[in-house]
């Protein structure tokens, strides 16, 4: 096991519940700032901007600047920047992310768009907003979705999240979504170019096992699986693969450094 470089944390369910940190996350987190580890915070969270998520995680105490933060709307907005340049996006989304989709053209409800994007999940993704988005994609409008997840964890529980209407919209429609965030490759990649380390000494930490843990590990990064959050037991025993470690949560991150430190000789 190669030395670990640099480490990508997951937020949403690794750090916080609903926006509260979680029990040891902070100290955890001044751990490896401590240690001088490199990390970046990598985050499907579709309902608030990098410079929202860095001012609520440091008023939680956690030792954090907007630079740390590597969002799935910024990295939606690179891939429709480079790849459907001057495209009409119509966006579908719970939460104000317009200051990270700098560069973008937003339509409106009535205009015919380019591209159909999806964002997060909540009160907005009703039956007429979705079936507008069935219809313009059935037109040959494209179809980019910021995320595959299924749902995530709140203070009064699991939610629905995205991936559980995409499906259908994926399926009705006859197309796939160009994913942007989490899980793609791209955008581990991007995370990795940030933190300046390589595949084989980065660990990922997240509660989603398939598009956090194994989808980093199928790109080289180790994975750490914790037991807070989305985490669910039948979850994690019908995943298809096995995570390299499995934490009870994101408090271990440190020692679990150290002893990869140990072992590798370092």
């Amino acid at each position: 096991m190669p030395r670990i470089e640099a480490v990508l944390i997951d937020v949403d369910g690794v750090l916080t519940v609903s926006w509260k940190p979680l029990p040891g996350a902070v100290a955890a987190m001044e751990r490896l700032r401590e240690s001088g580890t490199p990390l970046a915070l990598v985050t499907n969270t579709t309902s608030r901007t990098r410079a929202s998520i860095a001012a609520t995680l440091a008023e939680g105490g956690f030792p954090v600047a907007v630079d740390d933060i590597l969002t799935a709307p910024a990295a939606t907005a690179a891939h429709l920047r480079e790849q459907h340049p001057d495209a009409r996006c119509l966006l579908i989304n719970t939460g104000d992310v317009r200051d990270d989709l700098a560069g973008l053209t937003l339509t409106g409800a009535d205009e015919e768009p380019d591209v159909v994007v999806l964002g997060g999940a909540g009160e907005d993704f009703g039956y007429a907003v979705l079936n507008r988005a069935f219809r313009h994609v059935r037109d040959g409008a494209r179809l980019v979705a910021m995320h595959r997840n299924l749902y995530w964890r709140t203070a009064d529980g699991l939610d629905l999240d995205t991936g559980a209407f995409l499906i259908g919209l994926e399926r009705a429609a006859g197309v796939e979504a160009e994913i942007t965030g989490k899980p793609s490759r791209a955008f581990f990649e991007t995370a990795l170019a940030h933190v300046g380390a390589s595949a084989a000494g980065t660990l990922m930490v997240g509660d989603d096992i398939e598009s956090d843990v194994l989808a980093a590990q199928r790109c080289g990064i180790a994975g750490a699986l914790v037991k807070t959050g989305k985490y669910l037991p039948e979850t994690h025993r019908a995943a298809s693969g096995e995570p390299d470690h499995v934490l009870d949560s994101f408090a271990d991150v440190p020692d679990l450094i150290d002893d990869l430190t140990r072992a590798s000789g370092g």
